[in-house]
């Protein structure tokens, strides 16, 4: 899955509303996300130009203020808005692998998580009306 050249960034962190319960969403939880950005370094590694490659300052601010204003019962369909979100405003950005943690979710684990692999393809093809 990981083939090719990798932008990682771990642990961004935010709460915002989500969960099933009404109990879940009277106040914001903690949400933490990893991300694995596919992006093609041929031209950064000479150049040596923030230009030439994908801004991680601005990835993590967007996902944070994105994150935050968000509202969702699931953190899967928080990943694929988050996955969507990076595709749209990072045309670098050939596949997004996020993933979302629920710090806490079960008394019986650490916390609960989706792994999501988004593409430019699919985004393409939904901003089309096809599945």
């Amino acid at each position: 899955m990981f083939d090719g050249e990798w932008l990682c960034l771990d642990g961004i962190e935010f709460e915002c509303t989500i969960g099933v319960t009404e109990r879940e969403r009277l106040a914001p939880q903690k949400i933490v996300v990893n991300l694995r950005l596919d992006v093609d370094f041929s031209g950064v590694k000479t150049s040596d130009a923030i230009a030439d490659t994908v801004d991680y300052r601005a990835v993590s601010r967007l996902v944070v203020t994105a994150g935050t204003k968000s509202s969702f019962q699931l953190i899967e369909a928080l990943g694929g808005y988050l996955g969507r979100t990076l595709l749209e405003e990072f045309p670098k950005i050939r596949r997004v692998n996020v993933e979302v943690w629920k710090p806490g979710a079960l008394s019986a684990a650490r916390g609960v998580g989706v792994v999501m692999l988004a593409t430019r393809n699919e985004c393409e093809a939904r901003g089309r009306g096809e599945r």
